[in-house]
């Protein structure tokens, strides 16, 4: 019986775990199969070479956080307002994972401001994530520039909340960023 192949996602969620961790600079085969506890001849088998993962990590992370959100808030259907409460319901939830989360996402932007083709999938990310926004909001907003500006302030409050060190008087975090997604919905 032959040994278990860790599977491809795997090496693709430890690279943007490395990537979160250290930069592109520290997605390295020997201690991504280290921390996954396995060989490195493993990933030779999904991986031309190391270039090669940074690119699948990417796709992954452009796929997951653009599409893959779409096609999730989508599939519930409902009105505007509907899905993009639950756009926002699925964004808070996904501020820890390997692909979806803040962390990543931000990891991304970091390097993007390094590599210019990085740099090129971020925008087309970003562009996406605001096509999609413009889309529902002026669902219920005739004003396109109330659309513009509440679909800036979803992505930069996303984006931004992660920087924020300062207090939110008596409320906590989450409750700020619940009445945020409220006022964005009027």
């Amino acid at each position: 019986m032959g040994a278990t192949r860790t599977p491809r996602g795997k090496w693709i969620e430890e690279g943007l775990r490395a990537l979160v961790a250290g930069g592109p600079e520290a997605v390295r085969i020997e201690a991504l199969a280290q921390a996954l506890g396995v060989s490195k001849g493993g990933f030779y088998g999904y991986f031309r070479n190391r270039d090669a993962l940074l690119t699948e990590m990417l796709d992954t992370w452009e796929y997951e956080v653009a599409e893959g959100v779409i096609e999730q808030v989508e599939s519930g259907g409902g009105e505007a307002r509907a899905r993009l409460k639950r756009l926002f319901d699925i964004v808070a939830a996904g501020t820890d994972g390997p692909v979806r989360g803040t962390t990543a996402d931000i990891a991304i932007r970091d390097w993007a401001r390094r590599d210019a083709a990085v740099a090129e999938r971020l925008r087309r990310v970003d562009n996406r994530r605001m096509d999609y926004l413009r889309s529902l909001f002026s669902a219920f907003c005739p004003d396109e520039d109330e659309v513009e500006v509440r679909s800036l302030l979803a992505v930069s409050v996303r984006i931004g909340n992660h920087f924020n060190a300062a207090d939110n008087g008596k409320r906590s975090r989450a409750e700020v960023m619940e009445l945020i997604s409220r006022r964005l919905l009027e």
